[in-house]
């Protein structure tokens, strides 16, 4: 396989208001290589936006990357670390939208109601390109045809709040694409959005990433987004990866608990009529009260006492590309008595 594209290792991103620390991000690690989709999936509250926020250092304050690295194979074969940048630095601006592109959650807040959708493509395009109003303008255009938006000519001069909300959300596409990033981080990109824009949305994705090889973090809480997207797949729980590998294997071989129990909750056309769905005890913990040892173990129907709460799990190979963060597997990979 090819080298990768983008590195995570060991980020960690605290939030530290005047009630304490808020570990948002804890220790995360993962891999991510070209033509290649990741699927970062979790409930809500377990540090997937700031995962995907961090990698571009756009966390809001008093959020702030504590440590870690974030390794970017930029396309002259440069490796930086965006750590390491200055949050006002050049280079950093440079690789925000020219190297990777970002499709924010919510497209009616992240557009500007005052600028027309080509203005704020111009805008974006200029940044990174040197080129006339006039042909950032044609590139506008050709963008807002590129992501399927009708009558792009007429459709350049509209405001975001003309727009209904799938139209919005191509444009989010269109502005993450604006420089031709090699990477791209779409964050919940089908929320709010009725099941056959959601399948819009998708496959344009899908087709933008075929013709240009991009390779992209894909943020979701829907598991079934993730089984039709994701190439591999990152379990986030509190702030960790519990468990990471290739999405036939995650679907069909789970190891960690909680994995197994976000599976057991999506609804299947097979389950009993009026039948309810499975749930998952319990709730995340309050930022402020996290629990010691493995943070699931409060939840866990596999809980081992005395070892799951006493220290935090190790990360356990089970395969080459299969990892989980259990102490359910000894050093071999074999689960324990």
């Amino acid at each position: 396989m090819a080298e990768p594209i983008l590195s995570v290792r060991g980020l960690e991103t605290f939030f530290r208001p005047d009630e304490g620390i808020v570990r948002a991000v804890d220790g995360a690690s993962f891999d991510l290589h070209p033509g290649q989709t990741l699927g970062i999936v979790g409930e809500s509250g377990c540090g997937k936006s700031v995962t995907a926020r961090s990698i571009l250092r756009i966390v809001d304050r008093p959020g702030r990357v504590e440590s870690g690295e974030i390794l970017l194979r930029r396309a002259d074969g440069q490796v930086v670390d965006i750590a390491k940048l200055d949050a006002k630095s050049a280079l950093l601006r440079d690789i925000r939208g020219g190297e990777v592109g970002y499709v924010f959650q919510e497209p009616m807040s992240s557009l500007s109601a005052y600028h027309t959708i080509g203005n704020q493509l111009m805008e974006a395009i200029r940044l990174h390109r040197d080129v006339s109003k006039a042909d950032a303008r044609a590139r506008a255009i050709e963008l807002l045809r590129m992501v399927g938006i009708p009558r792009p000519e007429q459709r350049v001069d509209s405001y975001s709040f003309e727009l209904s909300g799938g139209l919005r959300q191509r444009v989010m596409i269109a502005l993450a694409l604006a420089a031709e990033p090699r990477v791209l981080i779409a964050d919940e990109p089908t929320t709010a959005l009725d099941v056959t824009t959601q399948a819009q949305i998708l496959d344009l994705i899908r087709r933008i990433q075929r013709e240009r090889n991009l390779a992209v973090i894909l943020i979701t809480h829907d598991m079934g987004v993730i089984a039709e997207m994701a190439d591999t797949v990152a379990v986030m729980y509190l702030g960790k990866v519990v468990e990471t590998g290739p999405v036939d294997t995650i679907f069909h071989a789970p190891r960690h608990p909680y994995t197994q129990a976000l599976l057991r909750s999506i609804p299947s056309v097979l389950a009993t009529p009026l039948s309810r769905l499975a749930t998952i005890a319990g709730s995340i913990p309050h930022p402020y009260a996290r629990p010691p040892g493995c943070p699931f173990h409060p939840r866990c129907e596999s809980f081992i006492a005395g070892t799951c709460d006493a220290g935090a799990p190790p990360v356990t190979g089970l395969a080459a590309d299969h990892e989980v963060r259990c102490f359910l597997y000894d050093d071999a990979g074999t689960r324990r008595a």
